[in-house]
């Protein structure tokens, strides 16, 4: 699958994503729901802390991409929501050091709501991938 990054702005990418990517040539096409901070069980995890919250919310989206033989490598677009917009743009350093050594950028979106499925959880994110 070849990717090619579309910016008009450049304002993005100090953040850590595309405006947008032309993608050619991709076979599969992996639609994720959205990964939190839980155990196998499905019980939240490290309630109040934003930053375990996101590392094991990309644990969790690592695995289901594992389990469909794809990687971060192949996330073609990331939907992330959060109760707290400022705590979690605090550390999305963890995005950058998950998603900066395989190099992609995926567009991604970050929506600030009121609440996630179970009240603990203060991050959500969801991923579409392909190879």
């Amino acid at each position: 699958m070849k990717r090619t990054a579309v910016n008009p702005w450049p304002w993005s990418l100090n953040y850590g994503y595309n405006q947008a990517e032309i993608l050619e040539g991709a076979k599969r096409h992996l639609v994720c729901a959205g990964q939190t901070a839980v155990d196998a069980e499905g019980a939240p995890q490290h309630p109040g802390d934003m930053r375990a919250q996101i590392a094991l919310a990309l644990d969790n989206l690592e695995a289901v991409l594992k389990a469909a033989d794809m990687g971060l490598a192949n996330v073609v677009r990331l939907g992330v929501f959060t109760t707290h917009v400022d705590d979690a743009m605090k550390h999305f350093d963890i995005l950058g050091a998950r998603f900066g050594p395989p190099g992609v950028s995926p567009p991604m979106t970050l929506l600030g709501v009121t609440r996630l499925a179970l009240p603990p959880l203060l991050f959500e994110i969801e991923a579409t991938a392909a190879d």
